[in-house]
């Protein structure tokens, strides 16, 4: 991708008190201020995703694209995301996200072809 995307995490509050992180892909799209939601692709995902960020407030967002054929000839393709870290000594730590809901992925698709 052309411009370096990140994942920024914001802390927020329930109603019953407790707190939690959403991560978050702020960016502009056709000159119109955007917040898409990430998630990790279910719930353990949270665990790691603490340890991807290790108290930071963001990560890198990479976009890997994939293609291939089916077995009845159709061609699938698309794109995975993940987070990533990198500490100081180098190691790599990474988590899988998706868009939270439909209109993220609308969104997110839409940041991806500009920034292309």
């Amino acid at each position: 991708m052309a411009n370096a995307i990140k994942v920024e995490r914001e802390l927020f509050e329930t109603k019953e008190g407790k707190k939690y992180f959403a991560y978050y892909i702020n960016a502009t799209v056709r000159n119109t201020e955007v917040k898409v939601q990430v998630v990790p692709p279910d719930l353990g995902g949270y665990k790691v995703l603490e340890i991807v960020y290790n108290g930071e407030k963001e990560a890198e967002f990479v976009v890997t694209p994939y293609r291939f054929e089916a077995d009845d000839g159709h061609i699938i393709e698309g794109n995975t995301f993940k987070v990533v870290t990198t500490d100081e000594n180098g190691q790599i730590y990474e988590c899988p996200v998706q868009p939270a809901r439909k209109s993220d992925k609308s969104l997110l698709d839409m940041l991806i072809r500009e920034n292309a």
